[in-house]
């Protein structure tokens, strides 16, 4: 009997680790350039990216065809993808680009944020 719920443990188990390996590993892949400010369209406009597990929902404001704010709305990360939430929004508004270092042991979580943000700015070009 404790053989048939070993290996009914050891079944879900391996199924869990083939379901993780295949959604939740992966590394999302960088989009983002500096911000090309010719075209920019005041305004706030929102963006969302998902890789894996990880997903961000973004409200950028663009002012005087500058950056000026990003809310992060949502962030579904583990709890070492959190450190990107402040980090990530800060660089990239610093810098006037999407594409900013990512944050040490959050790079998925990192990038994500970054792509969520660069699909926002793309919509203030139309």
């Amino acid at each position: 009997m404790m053989q048939k719920y070993l290996k009914a443990f050891y079944l879900i188990i391996f199924t869990a680790c083939l379901i993780l390996n295949s959604t939740g590993c992966q590394i999302a892949p960088l989009m983002g350039t500096p911000v090309v400010s010719e075209g920019l369209k005041d305004g706030v406009y929102e963006g969302e990216y998902r890789k894996g597990i990880n997903k961000a929902v973004v409200k950028v404001t663009i002012t005087d065809s500058r950056i000026a704010e990003i809310e992060l709305v949502k962030h579904n990360a583990s709890w070492i993808g959190k450190k990107a939430n402040e980090t990530i929004p800060r660089k990239i508004v610093e810098h006037q680009s999407t594409r900013v270092d990512a944050v040490s042991g959050a790079t998925n979580s990192s990038r994500v944020i970054m792509n969520a943000v660069h699909k926002a700015v793309e919509k203030a070009y139309k």
